[in-house]
């Protein structure tokens, strides 16, 4: 999968590349030559960001929380890196609350504690976090996904 993320004028300035392989070796990369402040994002109305890792980690939170999506505003960072959050909030001055939605390790709950942070000082929003249950968003979907299954099966 490639995932694109583009500038206010919808031009590609940034590309994530993730291996759908779930067998073999898989890989997660930015395409050389990519802006990460670009990075995959949707923008909404209201004046809530959610920041998450990855781009499948931020389909799996729509996907885990669908109602009202369009209107909230998502960026997924392709790493731990604030940049693409900068660049949001410089660009879209409705959003005044950040959500961190890191991954449930060492790395994500580091990484929040630094990037809120950062934000704090930087900017005049409210920041909070918002870690999943297993490892990251998409563990927790595939998680929601077996035990919701397993139910309809003991059901039957």
């Amino acid at each position: 999968c490639v995932f694109v993320g583009t500038d206010e004028q919808g031009v590609p300035r940034h590309a994530h590349k993730r291996s759908t392989n779930s067998l073999g070796k898989s890989f997660k990369v930015n395409v050389e030559g990519s802006r990460p402040q670009y990075s995959f994002h949707h923008v909404g109305r209201d004046s809530v960001l959610y920041v998450l890792e990855a781009p499948i980690d931020m389909l799996s939170f729509l996907t885990l929380y669908p109602d009202r999506w369009q209107e909230h505003s998502y960026v997924a960072l392709c790493g731990v890196s604030a940049a693409p959050i900068h660049r949001l909030l410089e660009a879209q001055p409705q959003l005044e609350e950040v959500v961190l939605c890191l991954d449930n390790d060492e790395a994500g709950h580091k990484a929040a504690r630094r990037i809120a942070a950062e934000l704090l000082r930087e900017w005049n929003v409210t920041v909070s976090a918002e870690f999943p249950s297993q490892k990251d968003w998409n563990d927790e979907l595939l998680s929601f996904r077996q035990e919701y299954n397993e139910s309809m099966t003991m059901t039957m």
